[in-house]
């Protein structure tokens, strides 16, 4: 598909009450820069049921215009439902950039899309950048393991497409009134999957960092999967969520969606704790947003020290008993 136009589109997915949900309103932060970047305009697309709320918040991040899909069949996500609609909406206006978060969601219907749109996709994005010489947007994604980072262009397809991780970029909000195109498309589908049942218990055991102020991590420092309770204690007393380094994780100590840096989640809280990690390359790239970064290792030389706001040099297991009882003072 070739593009007519320099539009630049981002996915804004809903939660299920409708509400705007993070990923969307960050990657509209990056959207507003490229589309200024390329002389383009920026879109903002939401496709769900009871879009209203959506709307009025997506209207305050920049965007030039919202289109927007507003249907009963779209009241749980499907998978097909989610790809027609869309390759009808990109048929239609022929936008030149797609930005999707690299959610479950957005991993799921943005290889399916690409595929429609004969176009290509690079996934997992943690950086964008506009070359005005080629006229295309510049995708950089960890390769080989997170070992090295790779910046792909997609020179002869249009739409150009890429999912960005999370926590990536930060919303910011924008002055302006944003144009508001309704779309009444809900193609008929035949049904091949159907949503039975949510298991909410499952749901909360997976770690998710949109709007988190706090995270308190773990790392191999902790010596054994029975730290992280010690984590989790220090991230309840704050307030905050449990994150971890890939050590943690590859060593089986806590799941794949608490992993922070390169080949985890990117990261932006109020305030970092770190606790028994060394500072790796790949973590510190997920961390690099934070605002305040506290780190606890036993080895004065660690890396994460280099990159800390603060730093405290000692035996993680004495260090943060002493904070819990301190911070429960003052509770």
């Amino acid at each position: 598909m070739k593009s007519t136009n320099k539009d630049l589109w981002v996915i804004v997915e809903l939660d299920e009450e409708g509400n705007a949900q993070e990923t969307g309103l960050q990657l509209l932060n990056p959207g507003r820069s490229l589309a200024d970047e390329c002389s383009g305009e920026l879109t903002a697309v939401i496709v769900g049921c009871n879009t209203e709320k959506a709307v009025n918040t997506v209207s305050e991040f920049g965007a030039d215009r919202i289109i927007v899909v507003d249907s009963p069949m779209y009241q749980e996500y499907s998978t097909d439902a989610y790809v027609d609609v869309l390759y009808h909406l990109a048929s239609k206006y022929r936008p030149d950039v797609f930005l999707i978060g690299a959610t479950s969601k957005g991993r799921d219907f943005a290889p399916r899309l690409s595929c429609r749109l004969d176009t290509g996709l690079t996934a997992d994005c943690t950086a964008l950048r506009y070359n005005l010489e080629t006229d295309c947007i510049e995708w950089t994604r960890p390769a080989l393991g997170g070992n090295i980072m790779a910046t792909i262009v997609c020179k002869e397809r249009r739409p150009q497409m890429g999912t960005v991780r999370p926590g990536v970029y930060k919303k910011i909000r924008h002055s302006g009134k944003a144009q508001v195109i309704r779309e009444d498309y809900a193609a008929a589908l035949p049904e091949r999957v159907k949503l039975i049942e949510t298991i909410r218990e499952i749901k909360q055991e997976i770690a998710d960092f949109d709007n988190v102020k706090i995270i308190v991590s773990g790392g191999r420092g902790l010596g054994d999967r029975d730290g992280f309770e010690l984590i989790r204690k220090l991230a309840d007393t704050l307030g905050g969520a449990v994150g971890a380094s890939r050590a943690a994780v590859d060593a089986g100590w806590i799941s794949h969606s608490h992993q922070i840096g390169q080949t985890g989640n990117i990261v932006s809280p109020k305030l970092y704790i770190a606790c028994g990690i060394s500072g790796s390359v790949q973590h510190v790239a997920g961390i690099s947003g934070a605002e305040c970064i506290v780190a606890i290792n036993n080895d004065k030389d660690a890396p994460i020290f280099k990159i800390a706001d603060f730093g405290i040099v000692g035996d993680l297991y004495e260090v943060i008993p002493e904070m819990i009882r301190e911070l429960e003072k003052i509770e």
